[in-house]
């Protein structure tokens, strides 16, 4: 029965992480720039906030749900503002010959700055709700076994994408010249900038 929900929480991860946003053009640009490990890392930051949501709905932690639905506005705001930033940093930088190497520090940034950005669109929450309901974590079944199971496969599904992604992109990297980096950067950049301008408008 755990093996159920695990498959079932893998295949919801994924789904949700699959769609491309704002941060599957962050990851996808900063693999090509800093390499695989950067942008993996980056999809990781991601995987903990939807593992986040998921708990959150999984458990039924419903004040915390509440309340973060509620501050949904200062939320987007927070991460519309990040994401602008983000967005005009990555239109202006200049894209090396070789993939940058990145520190510690340097990839504990780009995690931090992945999950933050993914907890501030609480209404995932509401994604995953569904997604459980509909999962059969309810009534009877639903335990902090089945609960906890749902969410690790929820992980680890985010997880594959990203993995996924950073794998190809960071193959991709080596075909590309710095002219055409230049321009990823660009593009990257300004798509990012306008899912910041988006977020702001839709709070504001």
């Amino acid at each position: 029965m755990l093996v159920m929900f695990f498959l079932r929480g893998l295949a919801i991860g994924f789904a949700i992480a699959a769609p491309v946003g704002p941060i599957g053009v962050l990851c996808m640009r900063r693999t090509l720039a800093q390499g695989r490990v950067c942008g993996l890392v980056s999809g990781l930051g991601a995987a903990t906030a939807d593992a986040v949501y998921g708990c959150i709905a999984g458990f039924g932690l419903t004040l915390v749900a509440n309340f973060l639905v509620s501050q949904q506005t200062a939320l987007r705001v927070v991460g519309g503002v990040f994401l602008c930033f983000l967005g005009v940093r990555t239109f202006l930088a200049r894209p090396s010959e070789k993939p940058v190497s990145s520190s510690a520090r340097g990839l504990l940034g780009s995690y931090a700055s992945t999950f933050l950005l993914t907890l501030t669109n609480p209404l995932t929450i509401l994604s995953f709700a569904a997604a459980f309901a509909g999962s059969g974590l309810t009534g009877t079944q639903a335990n902090f076994a089945a609960a906890a199971t749902l969410v690790l496969g929820v992980f680890t599904g985010s997880a594959l994408w990203w993995l996924l992604l950073s794998t190809f992109f960071g193959a991709l990297r080596g075909t590309l010249s710095l002219g055409r980096l230049q321009w990823v950067n660009r593009l990257s950049g300004a798509v990012i900038t306008g899912f910041g301008l988006f977020a702001l408008y839709g709070a504001l």
